[in-house]
């Protein structure tokens, strides 16, 4: 049932229905297959990575690549798509986005090559960029108050799921070889998913756009994405170019580019224009202090899934779907302790924030010590500290930007939301770039130096694990400077 209004919602968002009953929940799940399909994409290349790498002859470079380029183009894709999204409509921009990511993913799944595979996961990346803003901004219009907040809440569920069932489904689905794709099922499966999800976007969603029209800065999110590619691209191709000079400037300009981002944005803010940071808000210390967690803190997290698939895979010799079980136990302390997070969160959030990212720390000593001493460890040696892992992560990735919002003033927790969301995206793809260049090297130096697979790739691992340690600890420290709870007042 569709209840027909022409309102604005207080927050400059106008719109021509509020969906109830079976047409708000048809709705919500068109919007909730958009939304699964991102994040899972995010996770699924980690196990399913090895099996590309050899069926494409794809070098160390190449598997890096394939997900620091998703990660990295969301991240480009979102510092723009909401405001896309607020000016030409979200429907229409939501259901361009999907059937873009529907094209790319049937273009991965075509990839005759490791560059053309990676080619189409920035597409992915990019549509899924686009079509991601429009959730928050469509529930927000078209579903009544009591509605938006259950909408939101399974929306989280959602993510929580997505996030931890994406190595496991990678491992699955390219186990399972379903009709001879082998890794390439993992990229078709999003096909026909997505095409329902059209279907029911195209004859449920209403329309919605913000009042009056917002304004784009295309130039600051130019500035933006070439930052970022100027300080991934050289971390992540360095060791295939044998670290020239010319690689450390192209490092080094990605400071005076991300200045000039800055001088740009101030300049905008100053004149009462919409830049997309407001450069006030690095003035606010939870704020500063939430971007520092959100690089550390999915930085640690980025890159694991994939390395540790690369030891299981190569160097103790499991096949994905052993790989995938492996992992399994990180899922299911994830799922157990998110509701109890979700429940704590207004009266414990920092407690519960400091909690999971010690808790992770300590799962990844716990690994460090069973993967160290050189022989491979047994299926409950890995389970234990992944398991330990994976509550930890339950506790924290849920809550982190709600945390973070407390103690920001209301009027910008819509544009810090969207910073902070970039940010983990970029942290994502950082945390691949930079611990896979230590994995890698290591793994070179171990190979050169005579040792047998499982010991080089033992090494490599143990390698970048106090990397992560150090990560998670420090994330752990600077959650002091949030908000003691997730309600707390905006000042």
């Amino acid at each position: 049932m569709t209840t027909t209004s022409h309102r604005s919602d207080g927050g400059g968002t106008t719109t021509t229905a509020l969906l109830t009953g079976r047409t708000a929940a048809v709705v919500l799940a068109a919007i909730l297959i958009a939304a699964f399909m991102e994040l899972l994409d995010a996770t699924i290349v980690s196990v399913a990575a090895p099996a590309i790498a050899e069926d494409l002859g794809a070098g160390e470079t190449a598997v890096q690549w394939m997900l620091a380029g998703y990660t990295l183009s969301v991240g480009a894709g979102l510092i723009t798509g909401g405001r896309i999204g607020d000016q030409y409509g979200r429907r229409r921009v939501f259901l361009l986005g999907l059937a873009a990511f529907t094209l790319a993913s049937a273009g991965c799944g075509l990839a005759p090559t490791s560059g053309a595979l990676i080619g189409m996961r920035i597409a992915q990346g990019l549509a899924g960029g686009l079509m991601i803003p429009q959730v928050f901004g469509m529930i927000r219009a078209s579903f009544a108050p009591e509605a938006r907040a259950k909408a939101l809440g399974v929306y989280g569920a959602v993510l929580g799921l997505a996030s931890v069932a994406g190595p496991l489904l990678g491992g699955i689905l390219t186990e399972a070889d379903l009709f001879g794709l082998g890794w390439r099922a993992i990229f078709w499966v999003n096909v026909p998913i997505a095409i329902i999800g059209l279907i029911i976007g195209i004859r449920f969603i209403p329309e919605s756009r913000a009042q009056g029209g917002t304004g784009l800065d295309l130039p600051g999110a130019v500035l933006a994405a070439a930052a970022a590619v100027l300080l991934l691209l050289p971390l992540v191709q360095g060791r295939d170019w044998g670290w020239p000079w010319w690689g450390f400037a192209i490092l080094a300009c990605s400071v005076p580019v991300t200045l000039l981002f800055l001088v740009r944005e101030r300049r905008l803010a100053g004149s009462g224009e919409q830049p997309i940071l407001d450069p006030a808000l690095l003035r606010v210390r939870a704020f500063t202090g939430g971007l520092s967690i959100s690089l550390l803190f999915f930085g640690a997290l980025g890159a694991f899934f994939l390395l540790l698939s690369l030891y299981l895979q190569f160097g103790t010799g499991r096949t994905t779907l052993e790989t995938g079980l492996v992992i399994l136990p990180y899922a299911v302390g994830s799922i157990i302790t998110a509701g109890v997070g979700a429940q704590l969160a207004h009266r414990a959030g920092r407690a519960l924030l400091v909690s999971g990212a010690l808790m992770l720390a300590a799962s990844q000593v716990i690994l460090l010590l069973a993967v160290g001493d050189g022989a491979a460890p047994s299926y409950w040696a890995l389970a234990a500290p992944l398991f330990l892992g994976g509550m930890g992560l339950g506790l924290t990735a849920p809550s982190l930007i709600n945390v973070i919002l407390a103690g920001i003033p209301a009027k910008d927790a819509g544009a810090a939301g969207g910073v902070l969301t970039t940010v983990t995206q970029l942290g994502n793809a950082l945390g691949v770039a930079v611990l896979g260049a230590v994995f890698f090297a290591q793994l070179e130096s171990s190979f050169t130096g005579g040792a047998t697979r499982l010991t080089a790739y033992g090494d490599a691992l143990t390698t970048i694990l106090p990397w992560q340690i150090a990560c998670y600890a420090a994330a752990a420290a600077l959650m002091f400077l949030l908000p003691a709870r997730a309600n707390a007042a905006h000042e």
